[in-house]
């Protein structure tokens, strides 16, 4: 008798397990457009360094700013799987937005976080168009000269 509800509940478990079992991971974008892609954006925040287009602070901002957003999608991950409070969606969007997208992505793919939901990915892409779209028009429309305005 004892056996017997004993793989009652061995089943039961299993089939509690695979109604929770998440969805297939998205296809992961292929790491070599992307690594161009940071790369040509770090070779761009210093050429407006280098232009005078950018504040030299900007070579330090950037990389704490991919840094940071890294540790909160790190901190979102913990919170997630622990139960507890989260970090809004809004947040990290926004951290990816002022230039925090590489450090974003290096998240999605070292930590599997936001990997799986469609939505998350196509507002993290326009992110970062978004964000080279304003990186490229401050360096190459408005030109600002910080040495003439420090």
């Amino acid at each position: 008798m004892k056996r017997q509800g004993r793989t009652v509940r061995r089943e039961a478990a299993r089939s509690q397990a695979q109604l929770r079992k998440p969805p297939p991971a998205a296809p992961a974008v292929p790491a070599a457009p992307v690594l161009s892609l940071t790369l040509a954006w770090a070779l761009l925040i210093a050429w407006g360094v280098w232009a005078g287009r950018l504040p030299l602070l900007t070579l330090a901002a950037a990389p704490l700013l991919n840094l940071a957003t890294f540790y909160v999608y790190w901190t979102d991950k913990h919170a997630a799987r622990n139960g507890r409070w989260r970090t809004r969606e809004d947040t990290l969007h926004l951290l990816g937005l002022l230039g925090g997208w590489p450090g974003a992505w290096w998240a999605h793919q070292i930590l599997r976080h936001k990997s799986r939901k469609a939505a998350f990915r196509q507002a993290y892409w326009a992110t970062v168009l978004l964000h080279g779209a304003a990186l490229l028009g401050w360096l190459f429309w408005l030109q600002p000269r910080w040495s003439s305005l420090l």
